[in-house]
């Protein structure tokens, strides 16, 4: 997994009043909280550097530095405001590179379906997968690879390798499947 520093600063006032003083200043409230430490830590950072955290579809690992005190993390959850899409609030998850963390991971397609080349429609049914592992061990992305898929087929959870680290999404999932267009219903080859 990549790797993104982001560097805060802790707040000790959690008043509405403040949190819109932090936004305003183009700062983001924050959170950490987890079993690699002893209690949550409420902070904020410049927004600017979620730029390659969140703006993204890759997974990364957050080296955060909250004045001085270092720790491994991920991105949890952000709120965004309905209207501006302005970032709201970060909760972030710090973890022990000994203990395993659940995550999700986002589903890459791999290869040319031959039935895609026959005039179906490549359907993305699930972009994310449930994961557990070593965070050394968690993938970038998870590839499934649709080769061999032809008009209606499709590719599910239990067809892709985990190695490394164990997928939580249930076996039966679709990831993927080529859809018939109406053209091509009832036709036999």
């Amino acid at each position: 997994m990549k790797s993104v520093e982001i560097i805060g600063f802790k707040r000790a006032n959690l008043e509405k009043g403040d949190l819109n003083q932090i936004r305003e200043e183009g700062n983001v409230p924050c959170v950490v909280y987890g079993p690699a430490i002893k209690e949550q830590i409420h902070f904020y950072t410049p927004a600017i550097l979620f730029k390659d955290l969140v703006y993204t579809p890759d997974v990364h690992i957050v080296d955060l530095n909250i004045e001085g005190e270092k720790m491994k993390a991920v991105l949890k959850d952000t709120q965004f405001h309905p209207v501006s899409e302005m970032m709201l609030h970060a909760d972030f998850l710090a973890f022990s590179p000994d203990k395993p963390i659940k995550f999700e991971i986002p589903v890459e397609i791999v290869g040319t379906a031959p039935g895609v080349q026959k005039g179906g429609k490549l359907e993305f049914k699930t972009r994310r997968l449930a994961v557990k592992g070593l965070a050394a061990n968690l993938p970038d992305k998870i590839q499934a690879d649709i080769s061999n898929l032809d008009l209606g087929k499709s590719v599910r959870v239990s067809d892709v390798k985990a190695e490394g680290f164990e997928i939580l999404t249930s076996p039966n999932v679709t990831i993927a499947t080529i859809g018939i267009p109406r053209a091509l219903r009832g036709k036999k080859e």
